[in-house]
């Protein structure tokens, strides 16, 4: 099936070995999967889902992108600077107050041109993004719904087809491990998994959300981004491995085990991750290293899905 797709990612990303990193924790051999150096801006997991999210938007004649996330959202940031390569004119709705002074993701929003429309309380931003779409439609600006992360069947198919990437640079890892929230970068792994023969297990630690929420919508997703590619494979709750217990801080909310992986990836590798998806994803992956969960024999690949630009936000900076 032909699926409309602009390249413009910097792919394949590369895969390094962490030794120091290994040696440290004593546990089995650790990998990581660049996804941090995707090239838009800053790079992260959400320019593979947006090769297939704005070739459907141009197909569609679409003009304009809306989208919406938290102040400091990594996918906001790629979405303004996708907009803005092809463009398009980008609204972004962020939940969180305007700061006086932008910063991290917020400044390259502004740098890309996009519009921000802040909501204060984030049970509202789904209404406001709604209304800032109809309102852009009946204005005639033909505008594109971008969902929350990307993660609708067409943006999992981003991750899909990079499992196939990852198959074909003859790696052979037991397990991936990554952070998962949305549930469209899990959907289209698990997918590919599928799809192109991975014989490891995918496991998604949780950023945010419930694991039964995540065993259903990650499911849901993949079964009908598999129909996007021919051939509709039903996925159940039982084929999704998620890990909720390292979310229970709340979104955002910067605890020890974040500044610890967050300095230990800096100071053995000299990897930067960020305070709030790769941070925490990877404190639960070294957690799950200490209490054995993986074999020592077994090699893990940590996905590294970006959003450094993260470290410099006002409510991060020094406090890491």
């Amino acid at each position: 099936m032909d699926i409309p797709r602009i390249h413009f990612a910097h792919l394949p990303t590369p895969i390094e070995e962490l030794p120091r990193l290994t040696e440290y924790l004593s546990g089995p051999k650790i990998l990581v999967k660049r996804d941090d150096q995707t090239g838009l801006a800053f790079g992260g997991n959400k320019t593979r889902k947006l090769e297939f999210l704005v070739a459907e938007a141009l197909e569609q004649g679409a003009k304009m992108l809306i989208t919406g996330g938290a102040l400091q959202s990594n996918h906001c940031r790629q979405t303004a600077a996708a907009a803005a390569r092809f463009g398009l004119d980008c609204t972004l709705v962020l939940n969180g107050e305007m700061p006086a002074q932008s910063s991290a993701n917020l400044l390259l929003d502004q740098l890309f041109g996009a519009e921000i429309v802040t909501v204060a309380d984030r049970a509202y931003r789904d209404q406001t993004l709604q209304e800032t779409f109809d309102k852009a439609t009946a204005a005639g600006r033909r505008p594109y719904l971008v969902p929350y992360g990307g993660s609708s069947p067409t943006g999992a198919l981003g991750y899909a087809y990079a499992v196939e990437e990852f198959m074909k640079q003859n790696v052979k890892v037991d397990w991936i491990v990554f952070g998962t929230s949305s549930g469209g970068t899990h959907a289209g792994l698990v997918l590919g998994q599928r799809a192109f023969g991975y014989q490891g297990k995918v496991l998604g630690i949780s950023i945010d959300e419930p694991e039964e929420w995540l065993k259903t919508r990650v499911s849901t997703l993949a079964s009908d981004a598999g129909e996007k590619m021919g051939e509709r494979i039903d996925f159940t709750g039982d084929d999704i491995l998620a890990n909720e217990e390292y979310c229970r801080a709340g979104y955002g909310v910067l605890t020890e085990a974040e500044r610890e992986s967050v300095k230990l990836f800096a100071k053995y590798e000299g990897v930067l991750l960020d305070p709030v998806y790769t941070g925490r994803a990877a404190a639960g992956m070294i957690d799950l290293i200490r209490k054995g969960f993986f074999k020592k024999e077994e090699t893990v690949l940590f996905w590294h899905t970006g959003g450094q630009p993260a470290l410099f936000a006002e409510k991060y900076a020094n406090k890491v």
